[in-house]
């Protein structure tokens, strides 16, 4: 017999770079989703702007055990999010007795005192689970490493493509260009970059750095050229007149960078992509060194010198590279990441595919 029920689908934030691919789940598995607020570090960025057209609502975190232990939801979904509104779903979901899907999006525990105590509490989930859907296979493998036993699933992280691919105007301010988009934070590796930079000994009008990032101080005279944050419309003119994306994240004791979402934008303008072993993007696989981009260690900035001065030097390769970046990139949808948390549903009998079927 069919459940009628929907599914229910705990996360922070609504980002608009999320929307799409929340709103087409919604329309595939009938999801609710429950937003429960917070800090956004991760996962798009922005606010809930685009929530009006979802279904969607905000809640308090301590308002989603009575929501996931109610009965009116055949299955519950929860991500990374809030200080209690994971266990608190979780909970919920083991008293309606309804699956209890994890949407694992880290793959290094922080290690600040107070994610030290959510530690095992964590591990436990992965666990427990009825199924794990992750950003990708470097998730996979980190969840496998903490015990998870169950079925895991890849829904892999995906922009707007179309938008991001569109032919534009490019906005190109030297005849080999770099470009930086992100916070401008330590964690990203800007400080490594700029070092970089001076390393390979390019400079205005031959070559340019572009940092378009809020946040951070200034680089200093003539090493960079600083934007600032820039709306998406901008920042794809910028991607469109560069060369290379750098990606320079390190790792921190509270943050190894998930995924990257700045390396999928930017890989849609033909984009060669420059990362540190400590961007998920490069874990996961879309950016594969010598064939999508390089891949550099984390926080060694001869290393990443060397790679832009490679790039630079080399017009064919950047070519080569941007090419199959624009390629592997076409695989990473909306309609991917829905797919996989489908399949997770599914798998734990809370699928629309498998009730049709029944």
């Amino acid at each position: 017999m069919s459940d009628e029920r929907p599914v229910l689908f705990v996360t922070n934030h609504a980002p608009p770079a999320r929307v799409p691919a929340f709103r087409l789940l919604a329309e595939q598995e009938d999801v609710q989703y429950a937003l429960v607020g917070g800090d956004v570090r991760h996962g798009g960025g922005g606010t809930d702007a685009g929530v009006a057209t979802l279904p969607a609502h905000r809640v308090s975190e301590r308002a989603v055990h009575g929501l996931a232990a109610s009965g009116r939801f055949r299955a519950v979904v929860a991500g990374l999010s809030g200080r209690v509104a994971l266990p608190a779903a979780y909970l919920g979901a083991r008293r309606a007795r309804v699956p209890f899907v994890l949407w694992a999006t880290i793959w290094a525990h922080p290690r600040t005192p107070a994610h030290t105590l959510s530690f095992l509490p964590l591990r436990h989930l992965y666990r427990d689970a009825d199924a794990i859907v992750t950003y990708g296979r470097h998730v996979t493998r980190y969840v496998r490493s903490k015990g998870a036993s169950g079925p895991v699933f890849e829904a892999p992280q995906a922009v707007d493509n179309a938008f991001w691919g569109e032919p534009v105007d490019a906005d190109r301010r030297a005849p080999f260009q770099a470009v930086f988009a992100g916070r401008m934070e330590g964690e990203k590796g800007v400080d490594v970059l700029l070092e970089a930079w001076r390393r390979t000994g390019l400079s205005v009008p031959e070559a340019a750095l572009i940092l378009a990032g809020g946040g951070g101080g200034a680089p200093g005279p003539g090493v960079a050229i600083q934007t600032g944050e820039r709306p998406p419309l901008q920042l794809r003119n910028l991607y469109a007149g560069s060369d290379v994306l750098v990606l320079p994240s390190v790792p921190t004791r509270d943050f190894r960078e998930p995924w990257g979402l700045v390396v999928n934008e930017g890989m849609n303008q033909h984009l060669p992509v420059i990362a540190t072993e400590a961007v998920g993007a490069a874990a996961g696989g879309l950016v594969e060194h010598e064939s999508t981009g390089l891949v550099v260690p984390a926080g060694d900035p001869l290393a990443l010198a060397r790679a832009l001065r490679r790039l630079h030097d080399d017009p064919a390769l950047r070519t080569r590279l941007g090419e199959r970046a624009r390629e592997a990139v076409q695989a990473y949808t909306f309609a991917a990441w829905a797919g996989g948390m489908s399949r997770a549903l599914t798998a734990v009998g809370a699928g629309r595919d498998l009730e049709a079927a029944c």
